[in-house]
């Protein structure tokens, strides 16, 4: 059989760099049962919406930070990937004590 592959292939992750320019954050929303509360956080990137969905209220980011994290790209939006939101740092910039 020509062709055959086993299993799915995974789509690759986009990574996005930019700055934070608004943050909105929904909930708690309860999937179901015995699953703890999600907050979903609206974050606009450099004039582009995504959606962040996490347990935490509080973001480790700030509107103004530069950030950098990893999204699918789906039919309902762009999702970022659960831990993958931070302050980029800037090499350049960086000084070692």
């Amino acid at each position: 059989m020509e062709g055959y592959k086993r299993g799915r292939r995974r789509q690759p992750r986009e990574e996005k760099r930019g700055t934070l320019e608004s943050v909105e954050t929904e909930g708690p929303f309860k999937e179901w049962l015995g699953m703890p509360d999600l907050y979903r956080h609206t974050l606009v990137v450099d004039g582009e919406t995504y959606s962040y969905q996490v347990e935490e209220l509080e973001l480790p980011v700030a509107v103004g930070d530069y950030v950098v994290f990893r999204y699918r790209d789906t039919k309902g939006g762009r999702w970022v990937d659960r831990r993958s939101l931070g302050v980029a740092i800037d090499p350049s910039s960086y000084q070692r004590d």
